[in-house]
């Protein structure tokens, strides 16, 4: 006889070891529901009636993330970064139009060849003589903040989930970068101006967990990794948490959950906060005078830009699509 549901006792459609539960299909998605939900409140996250703009990828997560917030109850709304990856962006653009279609959500798309005037993230990357994933990350999270700030969302949400974090502060403890520990953290609250808040609602459930979420609620997403995340060092360290989790269950939780307790607060009391400033060039928050994403256009020649110029940006409102 297999595993029974913890709730219902009926045949369980996924197994939790580190809960030491099994649960059906709903009363799965009704645990899941509460560990968002939880971690929202705990955290603080998201004020009633507080607008959410969410940055979408075209995977798991950030689908599930929007899917989950709507059924909850919150304004949230999509954001979608083109970075010009051929046919695996197109792709990826594609699954987030049909999911914004499917639940007549707005979704608003930046295409990065035309917020640069021409250049996509492989062209960029070789120009500034950057890793491709490094590029990508501060472009990504340059757009995201400012047309969060721009188009006046209270709070930014990304799909981050346990399995992230965990490999992320496993990185980070190897090493030991300090200035990275004491500001990874569930809530990155705003310290300028035109900083909007940054949360992560998923950082209490897995990779595996918001997985079965997207089947058990018929959300299509892209399966496959971006081509130029090959090698990354977090696949290496994802899958070394997996191996001490098969042995330990629980123990990527023990880790994360631990060092927000125990650890980060001594980090935050070694951390030297530094005094943002307004980029001189295109007014975001920066501890320079020009951004480093400022800076990385400027080598590449591309013109000072707003994202309204050059078809940069679109919204898609269920089916209306409009500049």
């Amino acid at each position: 006889m297999g595993a029974l549901c913890k709730k219902c006792r009926e045949r369980a459609q996924i197994k939790l070891p580190r809960h030491n539960a099994s649960f059906c299909q709903k009363h799965f998605k009704e645990y899941f529901f509460k560990q968002v939900e939880k971690a929202i409140k705990k955290e603080k996250m998201i004020s009633p009636g507080e607008r959410v703009l969410i940055a979408v990828s075209g995977g798991k997560d950030s689908l599930v993330l929007w899917d989950v917030l709507r059924e909850l109850g919150y304004r949230a709304d999509g954001l979608y970064v083109n970075l010009g990856i051929g046919d695996y962006s197109d792709r990826s653009e594609e699954t987030c139009i049909r999911f914004a279609s499917s639940r007549s959500a707005n979704l608003y798309t930046i295409s990065l060849p035309a917020f640069t005037g021409g250049a996509g993230i492989r062209e960029i990357s070789r120009k500034v003589r950057r890793k491709a994933c490094a590029a990508c990350g501060m472009i990504k999270r340059y757009l995201f903040n400012r047309f969060s700030w721009e188009m006046g969302y209270g709070v930014a949400a990304t799909g981050h989930n346990l399995d992230d974090e965990a490999a992320t502060l496993l990185g980070n403890l190897i090493g030991w970068k300090e200035d990275y520990l004491s500001r990874q953290a569930p809530v990155m609250p705003s310290n300028h101006p035109r900083m909007v808040r940054k949360v992560k609602p998923l950082f209490r459930v897995t990779e595996k967990e918001t997985a079965a979420c997207a089947v058990m609620s018929g959300i299509g997403y892209i399966y496959e990794e971006c081509p130029l995340a090959r090698g990354a060092r977090s696949t290496v360290y994802k899958n070394t948490l997996n191996y001490l989790e098969q042995h330990s269950p629980g123990a990527k939780q023990q880790l994360f959950y631990n060092f927000l307790q125990k650890g980060r607060p001594g980090f935050l009391q070694k951390r030297e906060d530094v005094q943002l400033q307004s980029c001189s060039r295109c007014g975001q928050p920066t501890a320079t005078e020009t951004c480093a994403v400022c800076q990385m256009l400027e080598k590449i020649g591309a013109p000072p830009l707003s994202l309204s110029e050059g078809g940069a940006v679109k919204q898609k409102a269920g089916e209306a699509l409009a500049p």
